[in-house]
């Protein structure tokens, strides 16, 4: 039997760790396996030594994100023990040692520099962290990971931070205008209008790190351009951190085509996941392609993001992970 001790100083941080009628400590105690003893200002856990030492790196995570935010959200503890799940179920977790690590194996300083006015964004997983620092040191990225795992969101935060710090002038976005399944060349509008569904989870990330103002601005001044892949063509890009998101509905000519375009001072990132492929059978996909024929080149990197760096509803890891297994006979 192990047992570890945290003080606190702060009341109210107390309260909010524990949350509305314990249930933070509630799903602590259920989801790491310790027994969790709450006196004055002092937090006792105690159990076997791998679940108290679980359960203290989840405890300094989450007080982490309530410094960072002033409060403690259902989903920020789930997330938190949905990761220690899974590392603590095969990849062994990062304790706090005072060696720049917080509890996730995420280096402290890792942050995302972005504008004042915008959102913090920093990685959440050891995995985004990971996919962070391939940016930082390569010239071309390729992320390939399950839905929610972050690709389009933290690659974005790094194309804003480059602008910010003004290593690049420009951002362009760009997607595949490929139909998932349905049929929308139907939608009334000019060309402009008919690509807007698919260019659409582009400007969420974005709206979700700047203001609607900052965007608009930007998207009014050429800063940021959003544009279907179809529209790289005979284009050359200086200075211009270019995402190339849902990858995986690119064909390998377009593959080609785009990662040509990149200019002296550029930087592309490429995400995708090649588990939903919305090509049609007789095109081959350009991203698992460009992946086998360019990682061995120096300034290139591969990035993998699995379902524990999943950072949406705590439902999507679990449905990631239903539909990467094999259906039972006669379903």
């Amino acid at each position: 039997m192990s047992e570890a001790t945290i003080l606190f100083d702060d009341p109210e941080e107390i309260r909010t760790l524990l949350g509305a009628q314990d249930e933070h400590l509630r799903r602590l105690r259920e989801s790491v396996g310790v027994d969790v003893v709450f006196r004055d200002d002092t937090l006792k856990l105690q159990g076997d030594s791998e679940s108290v030492n679980q359960g203290v790196a989840v405890i300094g995570r989450l007080r982490e994100l309530i410094d960072e935010a002033g409060e403690l959200r259902t989903a920020d503890v789930l997330k938190v023990l949905a990761v220690a799940s899974d590392e603590g179920s095969g990849a062994g977790w990062s304790e706090v040692d005072g060696s720049g690590s917080d509890s996730l194996g995420v280096d402290v300083e890792d942050r995302v520099e972005l504008f004042d006015s915008a959102r913090h964004v920093r990685p959440r997983t050891p995995g985004q962290a990971s996919y962070i620092s391939a940016i930082r040191g390569n010239d071309l990225v390729f992320c390939t990971g399950p839905a929610g795992s972050g690709k389009t969101y933290l690659a974005v935060a790094m194309a804003l931070s480059a602008l910010r710090a003004e290593q690049v002038r420009k951002i362009v976005l760009v997607r595949p205008a490929v139909e998932a399944g349905e049929k929308l060349g139907f939608l009334p509008g000019d060309v402009t209008a008919k690509v807007n569904p698919y260019l659409r989870p582009l400007l969420d990330a974005l709206a979700d790190i700047l203001s609607y103002d900052q965007v608009r601005r930007y998207i009014e001044h050429d800063v940021i351009e959003i544009a279907p892949l179809a529209f790289m063509r005979g284009r050359t890009l200086n200075e211009t951190f270019v995402i190339l998101d849902e990858a995986q509905n690119a064909t390998r000519t377009q593959m080609k085509m785009f990662l040509t375009r990149m200019g002296q001072g550029s930087k592309i990132v490429v995400t995708g996941d090649i588990t939903q492929v919305d090509l049609p059978d007789h095109l081959a996909g350009g991203l698992a392609d460009a992946i086998n024929r360019l990682q061995a080149i120096e300034g290139v990197d591969v990035v993998q993001l699995r379902s524990r760096d999943i950072v949406r509803h705590r439902l999507v890891g679990e449905i990631v992970r239903a539909y990467s297994k094999k259906p039972s006979t006669g379903q």
